[in-house]
């Protein structure tokens, strides 16, 4: 039964956990906020121990801790195992760990989470099951020659089961995406390879439920999630530093003012 999830609730964990676990990769997390609020709030069908639930590949593994939040949100982990983030003997860390319940595969590594993803949707198919796959990618790991060998892969194959949202919120751990190296017109490069591809406000979990829902027959599924890289705390928002910093007291309670609920 899909569950109500708001963005702003897994920020303020995001917030109160990084803090706690006194760990960086904040703005990473709060970017994607509402992409996990829109996909655990509804998308997903099955419970973690249904073999023919969903699948979910959080590719971009260093914003785990958003992931945590909306398993926490959905029912899935308890706020006494969300407590241990980070922690000793924790199955919580920095990156998720298929140990975990409700985590499926165990990433961090950029650029093999969408091959994952392809894997499992062809396995999908080859065992006569209806279950979907969704991948939740950043427009960085786009720079990695092996996610556009597993969007060939899966347009190759015709996986209409397979959904990809990117997280484009145009930077990475040393600089904006365009100085790296530039991805623009993105949608377009994607289009060109085979996939059905939306472009929406990631911040809209209206928006994004509809793009997500937008399928073709045939095709696989791209949904380009223009975010703001920390969304919803002023002094990180498109700020390269918090992609490793994290915060002293003051900060901590200034992003908490600023976050509210």
């Amino acid at each position: 039964m899909p569950v109500s999830i708001s963005g702003q609730a897994i920020r303020r964990h995001v917030i109160e956990q990084s803090k706690r676990a006194n760990v960086g990769h904040i703005g990473s997390a709060l970017s994607v906020a509402d992409i996990l609020a829109c996909i655990y709030g509804g998308m997903l069908r099955g419970a973690p121990d249904n073999p023919d639930r969903d699948r979910f590949v959080m590719s971009k593994g260093h914003a785990a801790l958003a992931l945590y939040a909306a398993l926490h949100l959905a029912g899935h982990l308890s706020q006494s195992d969300l407590d241990t983030y980070n922690g000793d003997g924790s199955k919580l860390g920095v990156h998720p760990h298929h140990s975990l319940t409700g985590v499926d595969f165990s990433t961090g590594s950029l650029g093999q989470g969408l091959a994952m993803a392809a894997g499992a949707a062809l396995a999908a198919r080859m065992q006569g099951s209806a279950r979907r796959v969704f991948t939740l990618i950043s427009d960085a790991e786009c720079n990695e020659g092996s996610v556009w060998e597993a969007v060939m892969f899966a347009a190759h194959h015709h996986l209409e089961n397979l959904i990809v949202v990117v997280d484009s919120n145009r930077q990475q751990a040393l600089g904006y995406t365009a100085d790296v190296m530039s991805l623009e017109p993105l949608d377009e490069r994607w289009r060109a390879f085979g996939w059905h591809v939306n472009s929406v406000d990631g911040h809209d979990v209206s928006a994004l439920s509809s793009a997500i829902a937008e399928a073709r027959s045939g095709m696989p599924h791209a949904v380009i999630a223009n975010t703001t890289f920390g969304k919803g705390v002023s002094f990180m928002e498109s700020q390269i530093q918090w992609h490793y910093l994290p915060m002293n007291e003051e900060q901590y309670l200034q992003a908490l003012l600023e976050i509210g609920g």
